[in-house]
């Protein structure tokens, strides 16, 4: 038998990258036309963003925790499961942080999505902008299908990117900070995934996540300040 120290990360993986690629191809298939909806709804937020309405926050943060569940059925009980076992551990988290972006951002409206000209603000929404527009082109950069692309409410790298940049030009209580673990945690599980399997697009989830700290830092004197959601229009 090996001694446990002669073992390399790849050798506790379970599918090779083209296996894993494939998974959403799949996912993409599967829940046709989701994916153009959920686009959609990605712009939507964007619109949304510009209205300065509590009732545009609330369901700014209904989509994303929509999207959440969607990631977590679809594709991870559906799919990631049949060959990793521990993406049945990983699908809870997501219901988990759909519950909360609901709870937190639908509910009590704990959560305030404003286009300023802030740095963190702009920095946020750049990265939303990629995770939905820009990252699920990197499958044709990797000379691979479009229908292998990855996107915003269908897989869970751009949809914990995009949460993570919304967030991060928010403005909310201390609530918000509870919303963050499971979009931070996934990035660096996916970078951890992505890099034992040998692709360069792990280092893209990395890059991503730390962008989304740096907004986070830049905005962090409003996040200290006390906030209430308010109507600056009807419902």
């Amino acid at each position: 038998m090996s001694q446990w120290w002669t073992y390399r990360p790849e050798d506790f993986l379970l599918f090779s990258e083209q296996v894993y690629w494939r998974l959403f191809a799949l996912t993409n298939a599967a829940v046709w036309p989701w994916p153009v909806a959920a686009l959609a709804l990605g712009a939507a937020i964007l619109a949304l963003a510009m209205m300065r309405r509590a009732v545009a926050d609330r369901l700014i943060a209904a989509i994303l925790a929509a999207g959440w569940l969607v990631v977590a059925w679809v594709f991870f009980w559906s799919r990631y499961r049949t060959v990793n076992w521990a993406a049945s551990y990983v699908a809870p988290l997501f219901v988990l942080e759909a519950a909360l972006l609901f709870v937190i951002g639908s509910m009590r409206n704990n959560l305030s999505f404003r286009v300023t000209k802030d740095p963190g603000v702009i920095l946020g929404l750049l990265l939303f902008v990629y995770a939905l527009a820009i990252h699920p082109l990197t499958a044709l950069a990797a000379g691979r299908p479009l229908g292998t692309s990855e996107l915003f409410a269908v897989a869970p790298d751009p949809t914990a990117i995009g949460t993570l940049g919304l967030l991060a030009a928010a403005r909310g209580g201390a609530e918000r900070w509870w919303l963050l673990p499971v979009p931070f945690l996934w990035c660096l599980l996916s970078w951890a995934t992505l890099e034992t399997l040998g692709t360069w697009e792990g280092r893209l989830v990395l890059a991503s996540a730390v962008c989304a700290l740096f907004a986070l830092l830049l905005n962090r004197s409003s996040a200290r300040k006390p906030f209430q959601g308010t109507d600056t229009g009807p419902h």
